[in-house]
């Protein structure tokens, strides 16, 4: 199947091929029939891309501050390649549209396969998409044109701002933009009984909008206009749905609002609020979040579960169930503003006229239309091009899983190394494919991973995916015969750990786990100059690890098995190659934070067989200015002092300091480090510290969970 992306360099516009999504519980797969270009959000997109780097810089000051903390900490060249990598990654567009269900995951139960649905989120410009419960609503048959309901995005955004706002019937509400999004508001206000002013810096009226008046919003004489037309009170209520550069929506709307009303932003506007109207009259600003309660949540729009009805009346799926209701009911009709159809093969052209609009078209709503296609059905998808045959003095990779560290890391560098060649890729949807295949072409992309365990051109199996499926694809591959590299952890389990043994001891594959600390060239420096196999020594790592929300995937026990297997493994793990001897001991005290509940503030001591001991401290609660990983070695009269893998300092009987503008984690090191291996140049003497010290972090973790429970 084919999806549209954005080339966030240049802002052009891309459709790329992928295998069709497979199914996932509480979602439904949909066949796109039309999806709606957002002349405001899209527009937005596409014109940024089209800046140099200097305008991109100018317009994302917050981006710009996260780039200069990640200088301060992480080096130049570092910092440089990251902001890059991240401008290289295509963008996938879209969000709003009407479609046919194809299939249903376990858990949706609203739907059916061939029942038309609007859609919203995951609803990008791709032939078909996966969609969560939550975000669809299935289409009454009264709905005759259900090109409208392509338009649920925007409905669930104009009825937001209706709720925010707090209007009720018969109130007179000013719209500050009248474009597409302000007619819908205008449109579903009129459905509600309230009188609507419509607001903007030309007249874009349309007779299907119906107002009780329409004022030029840089007439002088506005605000006295606004007064006759309200019986000198001033409208009740205000939304604002342009999209300005400027301050001027922001004081338009504070001095056409009566005493004590309320101004709603679903625009995107400057918003500086000026006092003196605010405290004369008592007004509140709001803003709307979206489609509404339920938006940005992982709870609500990936895991699929719903908020109970008697807590929150519309959520985001029931505000694009009340707009369906809305069109089916012919309260709401917005096929006037339907100005283009295009086919969607044809999807560059619309982005051309909403951005540059070199024929001058007016238009307001633009939809992309999906044709009969049977090519969007498939499972596999080969690179264009005849495939060449392998190389013989490189491995040839299987990769499942194509998330972030995937598209930023892993690959990027196994491509500089130049010892890989990228066979097969499989994902089971989303946009991750694409944008892999974009930067690093693999032979074939499948959403059915065991063919990449069947495939005998494959050496290698790179495991990428969420922590809790890691176990099951590592045993999997090794039953197969495939030499295993799996992303950290290994498992959440002891009982997958148990069965990952075993697969190991049977299989005459190898097995890696992507623990790459111990390969950074600073640790292998520390390591030889202290000799700390030899002398026993005393580690101390900081791990400013930085917040990260309890609704993430990565804090859910059954997902992402909790930051603590999931990351702090690397620490362990650097120590047991430091010190080379057997980890006896592991022990973890959580702090009792409770601003910070999900156990991710730590302390972990070690005993190791040498008679060393370490100490990690792994914490959220820190400040991102400060370096993320600091180790300290004492041993032998000599302290080392490791500051985030670019400044090594050396305090004996003389004090030096070695600095480089490139941090490295040892990630390189270690993907060669995998090449030797499997080429016979090494021996694998990594895999025995890592079932070690996963095992000692699950039972730590559990006596951990184990006294929380005794109140202890």
């Amino acid at each position: 199947m084919k999806q549209l992306f954005l080339n966030v360099k240049d802002g052009s516009m891309k459709l790329l091929d992928q295998p069709t999504p497979t199914d996932k519980e509480n979602m439904a797969l949909v066949e796109s029939l039309y999806t709606v270009v957002s002349a405001g959000t899209e527009r937005g997109l596409a014109s940024f891309g089209g800046k140099n780097l200097v305008q991109k810089a100018l317009e994302r000051p917050d981006q710009v501050k996260k780039v200069m903390e990640k200088l301060s900490t992480d080096g130049i060249i570092t910092t440089m390649e990251s902001a890059f990598n991240k401008l290289a990654e295509p963008m996938p567009m879209g969000y709003s549209g009407v479609g046919r269900v194809v299939s249903c995951g376990k858990g949706v139960t609203e739907v059916k396969a061939g029942d038309l649905v609007a859609m919203v989120g995951t609803a990008y410009h791709c032939e078909v998409n996966r969609v969560s419960r939550t975000m669809l609503t299935k289409l009454p048959k009264e709905l005759s044109d259900y090109r409208q309901a392509a338009f649920c995005a925007l409905g669930g955004i104009a009825l937001e701002g209706i709720h925010q706002a707090e209007i009720i019937p018969g109130e007179t509400v000013a719209v500050i933009g009248m474009g597409l999004v302000g007619h819908i508001v205008s449109r579903i206000l009129d459905a509600y009984g309230c009188d609507v002013i419509g607001y903007d810096v030309s007249d874009k009226q349309m007779p299907g909008t119906r107002l009780l008046s329409f004022i030029r919003s840089d007439d002088d004489s506005r605000v006295d206009t606004t007064r006759a037309l309200t019986h000198g009170r001033g409208v009740d209520k205000v939304i604002i749905t342009a999209a300005a550069d400027s301050n001027a929506p922001m004081d338009l709307a504070a001095a056409i609002t009566r005493d004590r009303g309320i101004i709603c932003m679903i625009g995107v506007t400057k918003m500086d609020i000026d006092r003196r109207p605010y405290y004369e009259r008592e007004l509140t600003f709001k803003i709307a979040r979206s489609y509404g309660p339920g938006r940005y949540d992982p709870v609500y729009e990936e895991a699929g579960i719903d908020y109970p009805i008697g807590y929150v009346r519309f959520t985001e799926g029931r505000n694009i169930e009340e707009f369906v209701r809305l069109l089916a009911q012919k309260r709401v009709d917005v096929s006037d503003l339907i100005t283009h159809e295009i086919p969607f093969e044809q999807a560059a052209s619309a982005y051309e006229m909403i951005t540059k609009n070199p024929n001058h078209e007016k238009y307001v709503g633009v939809l992309l239309k999906y044709s009969e296609n049977e090519e969007k059905w498939k499972a596999t998808v080969r690179s264009s091009g005849t495939r060449k045959a392998m190389s013989g003095n490189r491995i040839r990779l299987g990769l499942i899983g194509a998330g972030n560290f995937v598209r930023s890391t892993m690959l990027p560098v196994m491509k500089e190394t130049g010892k890989y060649e990228f066979a097969g890729l499989a994902t089971t949807g989303g946009t991750g494919g694409a944008q892999v295949n974009d930067q690093t072409p693999f032979a074939y992309t499948t959403n059915d991973y065991k063919m990449l365990l069947a495939d005998p051109d494959i050496d290698l199996i790179a495991i990428s995916t969420r922590h809790s499926s890691h176990g099951k694809f590592v045993v999997e591959a090794l039953e197969a015969g495939k030499n295993v590299y799996c992303e950290k952890p290994l498992c959440l389990t002891l009982e997958e750990l148990d069965r990952i043994r075993e697969a190991y001891r049977h299989s005459e594959g190898e097995l890696f786990c992507g623990l790459n600390r111990r390969h950074a060239p600073l640790i292998r420096r520390i390591k030889k100059e202290m000799k700390t196999d030899q002398i026993p020594a005393v580690y101390d790592f900081i791990a400013n690890a930085g917040y990260i929300p309890p609704g993430h995937w990565v804090q859910d026990e059954r997902s992402g098995g909790g930051r603590i297997l999931g990351e702090a493994c690397h620490f362990v793990d650097l120590m047991q190659y430091l010190d080379g001897s057997r980890l006896l001991d592991l022990r973890i005290t959580a702090a009792g934070a409770k601003g910070y509940p999900m156990n991710d503030n730590v302390l972990i001591t070690l005993r190791f067989a040498s008679g060393a001991v370490g100490n990690i401290v792994y914490s959220s609660m820190g400040s991102k200015k400060y370096p993320k990983e600091q180790l300290r070695v004492f041993g032998n009269g000599t302290v080392f002092e490791m500051d985030n893998f670019i400044r090594l300092k050396k305090y004996g009987s003389t004090k030096s300091v070695k600095e480089k503008l490139e941090q490295d984690k040892g990630i390189r090191g270690e993907y060669e480090y995998i090449f030797d291996v499997l080429k016979g140049k090494s021996e694998n003497t990594t895999i025995a510290d890592a079932f070690a010290g996963q095992e000692l972090l699950i039972k730590a973790m559990r006596q951990v969970k184990t006294d929380e429970d005794s109140g202890l």
